[in-house]
This record gives structure tokens, C-alpha cells and sequence, in this order.
């Protein structure tokens, strides 16, 4: 950890698109301006992967570029595999941030139960480090991150200065419109995807499947919602927490004489 400097913040960043995707290298180029940046990324794209991690096979971190104020690692393994070892391994002190992404599409509304990028914030949420995932809706490796970098820049400055409360971390989507109009905190909008499963036969005659699909937005109408901020063309940020306690419902299932004394 010789070429990172003590003064300056520490920023852990990682993505799901893998450490060779163009979200991850304009995110890193722009907090390189901010702070001391330490990158451990998947050696390989992980999309979809949520809060998965690697149990079943040993991890390796291999250490591919270290220069004044940056160190970039590859694993073989989940972003929350990434976030889990930097933190207790490969790190010489607790980041004061954790940033996922720029991902390469969206995680707006249910999908940011699915997203690797949103597990990776969590993760950091969990070791209780201020932590926010980034995404552009747009799913071409050559997209113009120009505009998400705007809005990044501002959302993690923020976070630098105001921090967050404890057990919280944001998921942050950004339109591909030029320009963004701004950005704006708004609710994760009730959304589900239908999904279809493309049947196919191998050379062997089995039967193998593809998942595909579509979401659907299950408020249209609702207008301070993630899904209808990103149609009028700002980013939306949605603040997200640890605590998965449905409190109102807690009333309730003591009336109905779910609670049990033996």
C-alpha cells in the first residue's frame, strides 16, 4: 500500500461488467481526482450475480497496475467476493467509500435485487462503509459514459462530505439522453419481468434454456418513482437500507396470533 497517501480519501471500487468494461475505467478516471483509489474488480463480467458469493473455490487477487494514488486488482470471483476481500485482505485500513459500476444497463426499480453492481454497494453498506452503485442505461460496451460521470462526480462528492447514515447505501441510474437534465432522490418504482425462457436443443439432443424477458412497470402513472424520473431524463438516486423488517406488518401478525408460547 506504499503508493497510496494517507490524506487523501480512500475509495474502493468494483463493477459487475468485469475489470477490461469502459463504466469501470471512466469511473476510476474521475475519482482518481477526488482520492486515493484502490480497484478490485471481476476478472470477468458477473451481471446478474446480486449477492452471490464464492464458497465452493478458493479466490485469487492478482495485482495488475499500481501507480501514485491507484491500485487495480482482478479476482476470479463475485463483486461482493471483491468488496469482502479488499476490505478484510487487501486493504490496510477501512475505505471511507465504496462505488460499484458504472454498469452497463440499468438496475432501476426490481432489478436492483438481481444487480451484481447493487450487491457490491450492499456489501460495502454491511462492513458499514458509505457506499453507492452506479449505472447507465445503456448495455453497449461502447457507450458514452460522459454524462453518468457528471452525475457521479456530484453523488460522490456528496457522500465524501455528508456521509450516510449507518446500514444505507444509493443505487443510481442514469439515462442515456445527452444532456442529463440533473438528478433527483426519488422511490424504487413496483416493477416485475416477465419472464420467457427460450428452449433449444443441443448437438446431443438435450434440451438447454436461455432466460430473456421484459419488465414491466407496474405504476405508470406514479410520478415519484426511479422509472419516471429516467423517462424524463434525470438520473434518479433511490436510497436503499439493510434492514428488510416490514414494520407494518409486525402489528398485524401479533393480532392474527402468529406468535407462539411453549
Amino acid at each position: 500500500m506504499s503508493k497510496i497517501e494517507k490524506d487523501l480519501p480512500l475509495i474502493l471500487v468494483t463493477n459487475d461488467d468485469g475489470i477490461k468494461a469502459g463504466g469501470l475505467e471512466a469511473l476510476v478516471k474521475m475519482l482518481k481526482q477526488i482520492g486515493n483509489v484502490v480497484v478490485v474488480a471481476p476478472n470477468e463480467s458477473y451481471s446478474g450475480m446480486s449477492h452471490a458469493i464464492t464458497v465452493k473455490t478458493p479466490l485469487y487477487a492478482k495485482l495488475v497496475r499500481q501507480k501514485k494514488g491507484l491500485m487495480l486488482y482482478k479476482v476470479n470471483g463475485t463483486p461482493v467476493d471483491c468488496i469482502k476481500l479488499a476490505i478484510n485482505v487487501l486493504l490496510d485500513r477501512k475505505p471511507d467509500l465504496v462505488v460499484s459500476g458504472i454498469n452497463h444497463g440499468t438496475n432501476s426499480s426490481i432489478s436492483l435485487h438481481y444487480s451484481g453492481t447493487v450487491g457490491a454497494a450492499r456489501e460495502g453498506a454491511l462492513n458499514q462503509v458509505p457506499a453507492i452503485g452506479f449505472s447507465l442505461l445503456n448495455y453497449s460496451h461502447s457507450a458514452d459514459f460522459s454524462e453518468a460521470i457528471k452525475v457521479a462526480e456530484h453523488v460522490v462528492k456528496s457522500v465524501l462530505e455528508d456521509k450516510l447514515p449507518m446500514g444505507t447505501f444509493l443505487n443510481v441510474n442514469i439515462p442515456d439522453v445527452m444532456p442529463v437534465k440533473g438528478a433527483k432522490v426519488v422511490r424504487q418504482s413496483k416493477g416485475k419481468w416477465i419472464e420467457e425462457f427460450v428452449e433449444r436443443e443441443d448437438p446431443r439432443g438435450r434440451k438447454y434454456y436461455w432466460l430473456t424477458g421484459h419488465f414491466e412497470n407496474l405504476e405508470p402513472e406514479a410520478k415519484d418513482t426511479d422509472e419516471h424520473i429516467l423517462e424524463k431524463g434525470f438520473a434518479s438516486i433511490v436510497p436503499c437500507h439493510l434492514d428488510a423488517t416490514n414494520y407494518s406488518l409486525i402489528s398485524y401478525l401479533k393480532d392474527q396470533n402468529y406468535e407462539l408460547q411453549m
